[in-house]
Formats: C-alpha cells, sequence, structure tokens
C-alpha cells in the first residue's frame, strides 16, 4: 500500500528523480515558463512554489539553502528577481495551463508551466 508516500517517481532511481527535479525547476526559473507533460508540471509546480517562498525570506540562510537546491545562476536569478515581486502574495505563484494537443511520439498529454 501507497498510504502517506507523495510525490511521482517518474520511472527513476532517487539520485536520478533528484536531478531531473533540480533540473527542471531550474528551468522554469531561468526561462519563466516551460512546456512539458502534465504529471511533470504538477510535480515542477509544487517543488518551484516552496523554493519561492523560501526566498521571499531574503535572508542568508534562504540563498544558502536556495544555493543547494538549485544551480546557482538559477537560485541567484530566484533569490534576487523573482521573490521580490511575489512578497506581498501568499502563494499561487505558478500556473499550469494544459495544452490541446498531446505530445506526438507517444501521445501524452503536455501543460505549460508559467510564473503568474
Amino acid at each position: 500500500m501507497r498510504h502517506l508516500k507523495k510525490g511521482k517517481k517518474f520511472h527513476r532511481k532517487t539520485g536520478q528523480r533528484k536531478a531531473f527535479m533540480k533540473s527542471l525547476s531550474s528551468n522554469v526559473i531561468l526561462k519563466n515558463k516551460i512546456t512539458t507533460t502534465e504529471t511533470r508540471a504538477k510535480a515542477v509546480k509544487s517543488a518551484v512554489e516552496k523554493l519561492v517562498t523560501l526566498a521571499k525570506k531574503q535572508n542568508l540562510n534562504a540563498l544558502r539553502l536556495l544555493l543547494a537546491r538549485l544551480n546557482k545562476k538559477a537560485a541567484l536569478k530566484l533569490y534576487n528577481d523573482i521573490a521580490p515581486k511575489y512578497k506581498e502574495k501568499k502563494g499561487g505563484y505558478l500556473r499550469v495551463i494544459k495544452m490541446t494537443k498531446p505530445r506526438k511520439g507517444d501521445s501524452a498529454p503536455m501543460a505549460l508551466i508559467e510564473f503568474v
């Protein structure tokens, strides 16, 4: 049974999954919006929103945690540019928009994830 087991595994081992989520999160932060599958978009949404909430604290500890969880360029952009915009907002920093056409190769449902 899967009681209290949160999150998707994406058919990857733990290290691969962490690197995969780190890469997706960094791409969303650096590009402000990306197109990916619905499942990946839903998973990365919660991860990035937690990082934005952390970056809103604007202290040294938050910056160090961001640098540990993202690559340097994405962490600095999130800390310096994105987080101050959402200083007054309590949550809901990202939106997931489902696209009408599925992916051509395997017909996977696609979604666009972007900052609000």
